[in-house]
C-alpha cells in the first residue's frame, strides 16, 4: 500500500484529544503533513503534544517548527481546551506508534509491542517482530513472529489492524541504523536538513500562564534548532491574557 497523506489512522483519540487531532488533521494536510498522534498530559501544566510525519515517515526539525507557526493560531480560534497549554509538536522518533497500514509495512523485520483492545487467544499484550500483512481495511491482518512466547504457545500469531488499541516499535540497534539511513536519504533527496532521533518544536498556547512584560509588539516567535537529548528546543511566544 502506498503512503498517503489520505490514508486513514486505525488507532484515534477520543474526548477532547479526539478535537484536536480534527482541528490538527487539514492543517497538517495543507502543510503536506499527516497526523500520528495527538496526547495530551500533565506536563509542564498542560501538554498537547502532536506527532506528525510526512508520509514517507520523516519530520525534520524545520518541519516541526513549521507546523508549529501554523498551527498555533488555529488552536487559539478554536479554543478547544478551556485553560493554559504547551503545545508540543514533535517527529514520531525512531521507536514510534505504529497506527496506519503503511507503518506495518515499514516496519517489516523489526520488533514492535503491541496491545489488543480486547484478548486474542487470552491475552491482549504481544511482542515480535512484523513479518507481514495481509488484507485491505478493516480486514487488515499483521503477522507476528513472537519473542514473548512460552514453550506452549505458537510463535506466530495474526492480529486485526482495526483491534489494535496501540503499538510501537521497540528501538533496537538495526532500527536505529536503518531509520537514520532512511531520513538521510528523504533529506537529499528534498534538499533539506535530517531529522534527529526525534525533532520537536514547542510553543505556549494563548492562555497559558501569567502575561510576561512585553517587549516589543506583537508574538516573538523562535527559530528552531536541533535539540539535545531530553532537551527539547522551546520556541516561545508571549501568552496574552483572557
Amino acid at each position: 500500500m502506498q503512503s498517503t497523506l489520505t490514508e486513514p489512522r486505525f488507532s484515534t483519540e477520543t474526548g477532547v484529544a479526539a478535537r484536536i487531532a480534527a482541528i490538527a488533521t487539514p492543517v497538517l494536510a495543507d502543510l503536506g503533513f499527516r497526523l500520528v498522534r495527538v496526547k495530551l498530559s500533565a506536563q509542564a501544566g498542560t501538554t498537547v503534544q502532536i506527532m506528525a510525519e510526512r508520509p514517507d515517515g520523516s519530520m525534520s526539525v524545520g518541519d516541526c517548527e513549521t507546523v508549529s507557526q501554523a498551527l498555533s493560531p488555529v488552536l487559539d480560534v478554536e479554543d478547544p481546551i478551556q485553560a493554559g497549554y504547551r503545545l508540543e509538536i514533535s517527529s514520531p522518533g525512531i521507536d514510534r506508534p505504529l497506527v496506519r497500514h503503511s507503518d506495518f509495512e515499514r516496519a517489516r523485520g523489526h520488533e514492535a509491542r503491541i496491545e489488543m483492545a480486547a484478548p486474542v487467544d487470552g491475552r491482549k499484550r504481544f511482542r515480535g517482530s512484523v513479518e507481514g500483512l495481509e488484507g485491505e481495511g478493516s480486514e487488515a491482518r499483521v503477522k507476528l513472529r513472537r519473542t514473548d512466547a512460552k514453550p506452549d504457545e505458537p510463535a506466530d500469531v495474526w492480529l486485526k489492524l482495526a483491534d489494535i488499541a496501540e503499538a510501537k516499535l521497540v528501538l533496537t540497534e538495526e532500527l536505529i541504523r536503518e531509520t537514520l539511513r532512511t531520513a538521510k536519504a528523504a533529506a537529499k533527496q528534498r534538499g533539506g536538513e535530517t531529522e534527529g532521533s526525534q525533532a520537536i518544536a514547542a510553543r505556549h498556547g494563548r492562555f497559558a500562564g501569567e502575561p510576561k512584560p512585553p517587549r516589543r509588539a506583537g508574538p516573538k516567535l523562535g527559530r528552531a534548532k536541533p535539540a539535545p537529548s531530553k532537551q527539547p528546543f522551546k520556541a516561545s511566544r508571549k501568552p496574552k491574557s483572557n
